[in-house]
C-alpha cells in the first residue's frame, strides 16, 4: 500500500520515505560470484521526478520486465578429472629377488598376494600399522599385532580370545616355558586357569613374577597380543597362503594397505631386488577430483550432491566425499590454467558407476550447487534501484517506487519480496 506526503511524493509501502529531492542509483549490471554475490554497478542518476537525468551523463535506456515466480540456485561448473584417485607407491620390505608381479589393472584384496619374493607370496592385509619388527615371541604387544589379528579374524581364522585393554602381559622369550603364575599366558588366559577363562592379572607390574629379561606390558587401546591361539592361526594361514608355516612374521612378509587396491603401474621387473620401489596402486573405485580455489570450497560440504558431465555428453550424479585441508600451489604439470595459484582438492564419489564403466580416466566437468531457493519472486538485476538512504526499490511503469527486500542473486536475476509485489507485476529495468 502507498501513501503520500504534503508534496505528493510517493512513499514505499514498507514505510520508509523516499524523498523526491534525493537521487537514486540504478544498478545496471550485477556480476555474480558463485560463493559471494557482489554487485558491479553501472549507474545513472535520476532526477526528483523519477526520470533519468540526462544532464552530462547520457540517457539510460529502459524496458519493462515482469516479476516472475521461479526457482533460483547458486551453481558453478569446474573442471575435474575422472580416475581411480591418487596413486600410492609400494616399496618392498625385505631382501630377495622379485619372482612375480601383477599386471596393471589387477585388483588385489585382503589375503591375496601383491607380489612374490624368492617365490614366496607377499599378501595384502588391511590396516594402518605395518609390520615394523619380527612377531615371534608370545606376549608381544602392539598395534602391528592388532593388524595381524584383525585380518586373520576377517579371513575366518580362529584367533582365540585377546587380552582386554588394561591387562598386564609379560612377553615370553622364544625358548621359555609356561608363563609365570599370575601373568597373562600366550593363549590370553591366566596361567593355571581353565580354558576360556578371562585373563587374571596382577594390579601392577611389580606384582608379576616375570622371568628374567622380560618386562610386563599393559595392553593399550588399539593393541593386539601375540597369544598361543594367534600364533596357531598364523601357522594355519601361512600354510593356506603358500608361505612357510613357521608362525613367525617378519618385516616385509606382508604389505599393509588401507583396503583393496588396483595396480596402477609396475616399476619393478622380475629378478629385481625386492627392497626397492615395486609399483603404484590406487583405490578400486572410480572417483572424480576437482582442484578448487580455497574461496570456492567454502560453500561446499561433504555429502552435497553434484552433477558430473562426461565426455560423451551424458551425466552422472556424484557426492562430495572429501574436501582437502591442505592448500597446495598448482604447477604447469597439473594440466590446468591455474599454475602458481593456491588450490584445494575436492573428492567426489560417483553414484552411477555404470555410466563410467568403459572409462579409466577422462576430463569431466562438475556442477556444484551450494544453495537453492524454491518458488520465489524474481526480477532482472537491472530492475533494482539502490536508494541513497539504504536498501532497494523497484520502479513501476507509472514512476511509483516500491521498497523491496533482496535475497539470492543468480545468473542476472535476483530474489525480491515486498508489499504490493507479486507474480505478474511489471517493473522498469535497464535494457
Amino acid at each position: 500500500m502507498e501513501t503520500s506526503d504534503d508534496t505528493g511524493a510517493a512513499r514505499p509501502s514498507s514505510g520508509r520515505r523516499v524523498t523526491p529531492g534525493r537521487r537514486r542509483v540504478v544498478i545496471g549490471t550485477v556480476a555474480m560470484a558463485v560463493v559471494v554475490a557482489s554487485a558491479l554497478t553501472v549507474t545513472a542518476w535520476q532526477s526528483g521526478d523519477g526520470k533519468p537525468d540526462t544532464g552530462g551523463g547520457g540517457a539510460v535506456r529502459t524496458a519493462t520486465a515482469v516479476v516472475t515466480r521461479s526457482d533460483l540456485s547458486n551453481a558453478q561448473t569446474l573442471d575435474g578429472n575422472l580416475g581411480y584417485g591418487r596413486a600410492t607407491t609400494v616399496k618392498g620390505g625385505k631382501a630377495g629377488l622379485i619372482t612375480w608381479l601383477p599386471a596393471p589393472g589387477t585388483t588385489v584384496r585382503r589375503g591375496e598376494p601383491l607380489y612374490r619374493v624368492d617365490n614366496v607370496p607377499v599378501p595384502v592385509f588391511y590396516g594402518s600399522t605395518p609390520l615394523y619388527r619380527t612377531l615371534e615371541a608370545r606376549g608381544t604387544t602392539g598395534p602391528d599385532v592388532r593388524t595381524v589379528a584383525d585380518n586373520l579374524k576377517a579371513l575366518d581364522y580362529d584367533i582365540g580370545a585377546q587380552p582386554a585393554v588394561g591387562t598386564w602381559v609379560t612377553p615370553q622369550p622364544v625358548t621359555s616355558g609356561p608363563a609365570a603364575p599370575g601373568t597373562a599366558s600366550a593363549s590370553g588366559t591366566a596361567a593355571g586357569a581353565g580354558a576360556g577363562a578371562a585373563s587374571a592379572t596382577p594390579s601392577s607390574p611389580a606384582e608379576a613374577a616375570a622371568p628374567a629379561s622380560t618386562t610386563p606390558v599393559q595392553v593399550k587401546r588399539g593393541d593386539g597380543v601375540l597369544t598361543a591361539d594367534l600364533i596357531a592361526a598364523i601357522k594355519w594361514w601361512q600354510t593356506a597362503a603358500g608361505m612357510p608355516s613357521t608362525g613367525v612374521l617378519g618385516v616385509g612378509d606382508l604389505t599393509v594397505l588401507s583396503g583393496a587396491v588396483r595396480v596402477d603401474g609396475v616399476q619393478a621387473q622380475l629378478a629385481d631386488a625386492a627392497d626397492g620401489t615395486l609399483m603404484t596402486v590406487t583405490s578400486t573405485t572410480k572417483s572424480v577430483t576437482v582442484s578448487v580455489d580455497p574461496s570456492e570450497a567454502g560453500s561446499m560440504r561433504r555429502g552435497d550432491t553434484v552433477t558430473v558431465s562426461l565426455p560423451d555428453d551424458s551425466t552422472a550424479r556424484g557426492t562430495i566425499t572429501s574436501i582437502g585441508s591442505t592448500v597446495r600451489t598448482s604447477d604447469a604439470s597439473s594440466g590446468d590454467d591455474t599454475s602458481g595459484q593456491p588450490r584445494l582438492t575436492v573428492g567426489i564419489t560417483l553414484r552411477d558407476t555404470a555410466a563410467v564403466r568403459g572409462l579409466n580416466s577422462a576430463p569431466v566437468q562438475v556442477n556444484f550447487t551450494s544453495e537453492t531457493r524454491k518458488d520465489v519472486l524474481t526480477v532482472p538485476v537491472g530492475a533494482l534501484l539502490a536508494l541513497r538512504e539504504g536498501g532497494y526499490a523497484v520502479q513501476l511503469p507509472g514512476g511509483r517506487l516500491v521498497a523491496v527486500r533482496t535475497g539470492m542473486f543468480s545468473k542476472g536475476v535476483v530474489e525480491i519480496s515486498g508489499d504490493g509485489i507479486s507474480a505478474g507485476t511489471k517493473v522498469v529495468t535497464t535494457s
